[in-house]
């Protein structure tokens, strides 16, 4: 019984020389472990999410036109030698909010958004920087921009939305469609299935979760109840045209373009076809 009570008063000890240990550790440093453990853990979980396999009935592009995006990055400098477009002022001029792609910022629509406003539309970012995929959060905080946006200019929104841009805009359309004129896709996956796309694994890692578990409830594929045009590209190299096609009743009209991924939001050919599809 003695020995019992004695290890028992031992253990006991431990442990409070364990806590008072803990405690004795400065505030700062115990918040940077805190971070640090955190940061681990994140990024185990990030490593994880780069692995898996893509299921049967995925549908990629081609790895040859996944390659054939880097040719993008001369597109600037090759426009300097173009004439302009061809672009002519708008009879009714609209109000149009650009979402960028997946880990884009708005710069990268702002030759599109120069080229619109050429026509007389008002063009507007969406107001939140980098597109690092939805939460409830950004979703609302997009809602009420657009909202807002409609109230300040009296007029419905047009909502043109780049990759996973277009995804927020059929979100928020179905959310507010009494704001939103008409919601235009440029290669966004919202049809066939998360994985038909060639920037799934990457996806995940950035936004730390399955594409099959998105962070908020969302049937993709389905209409919003506004006019809904997607454009996509036979050519494109990172998502798979099933996806950006989608099937009729998941949108209104499809428009088959010629051009790369990254090239939907600043070709020539992406900007005449937007600018005649704001004007219809």
């Amino acid at each position: 019984m003695a020995d019992g009570r004695d290890t028992s008063r031992r253990i006991v000890y431990a442990v409070a020389a364990l806590a008072a240990g803990a405690m004795a550790i400065p505030p700062v440093r115990r918040r940077v472990l805190a971070a640090a453990n955190g940061a681990r853990h994140s990024v185990k979980r990030r490593v994880e999410l780069l692995k898996g396999e893509a299921p049967p009935d995925a549908h990629a592009p081609p790895l040859r036109f996944f390659v054939a995006e880097l040719g993008q990055l001369a597109a600037p400098a090759i426009r300097l030698f173009k004439p302009p477009l061809p672009i002519e002022e708008a009879a009714a001029p609209k109000v149009v909010i650009l979402l960028p792609g997946f880990a884009t910022h708005p710069w990268r629509m702002k030759y599109m958004a120069k080229e619109l406003e050429r026509a007389g539309h008002i063009v507007k970012r969406w107001g939140l920087g980098y597109n690092y995929g939805p939460t409830k959060e950004n979703i609302e905080l997009l809602a009420n921009r657009v909202c807002s946006v409609r109230e300040r200019y009296r007029q419905n929104v047009v909502l043109v939305g780049w990759s996973l841009g277009g995804i927020f805009a059929r979100e928020v359309a179905k959310m507010h469609p009494n704001c939103i004129a008409k919601v235009i896709t440029m290669g966004t996956p919202f049809s066939h299935t998360p994985y038909s796309n060639n920037m799934w694994r990457i996806y995940q890692a950035v936004a730390g979760h399955r594409v099959e578990e998105p962070p908020i409830e969302t049937n993709t594929a389905e209409k919003p109840p506004v006019e809904t045009v997607a454009f996509w590209s036979p050519r494109d190299g990172a998502i798979s045209r099933r996806a950006a096609c989608g099937l009729p009743g998941e949108r209104d009209r499809a428009v088959a373009l010629r051009c790369t991924h990254m090239g939907f939001c600043n070709s020539s050919e992406v900007i005449l076809a937007l600018d005649k599809e704001l004007k219809r």
